[in-house]
């Protein structure tokens, strides 16, 4: 007997799990953090619209991420930096556990273009 086979586009939840993951070993090698948002660019549009966000939020997460560390280096010249440096590590690994969380969920983020949390 013949059956159709139906074949569902495959979800890439597994490459946003590892965007996750990548941006969190930035902390210890940096170019990791690049390869993250260079992987959420190219999955971003191939994606369901909740694992959209998520790619939406990782983007985001680098982009304030890289402004956060341009202050922090700037400003570690007057060692306020060394505050807002430590600011942006607490922040992105609360946004990553809390991106894992939700996409574990298979949920979208509440506000994937929030700059805070």
């Amino acid at each position: 007997m013949d059956e159709a086979v139906v074949q569902e586009k495959p979800t890439t939840e597994g490459t946003a799990k590892i965007v996750y993951i990548l941006y969190l070993t930035g902390l210890a090698f940096g170019v990791t953090w690049l390869i993250g948002v260079v992987m959420a660019y190219i999955n971003k549009d191939d994606a369901p619209e909740w694992l959209k966000s998520h790619y939406q939020f990782q983007i985001r997460t680098f982009w304030i991420g890289t402004l956060y560390i341009f202050i922090g280096i700037i400003l570690s010249f007057v060692l306020i930096g060394i505050l807002v440096l430590f600011f942006f590590v607490i922040w992105l690994v609360v946004r990553c556990v809390k991106g894992i969380k939700y996409l574990d969920q298979k949920e979208a983020p509440p506000n994937p273009t929030g700059w805070m949390l």
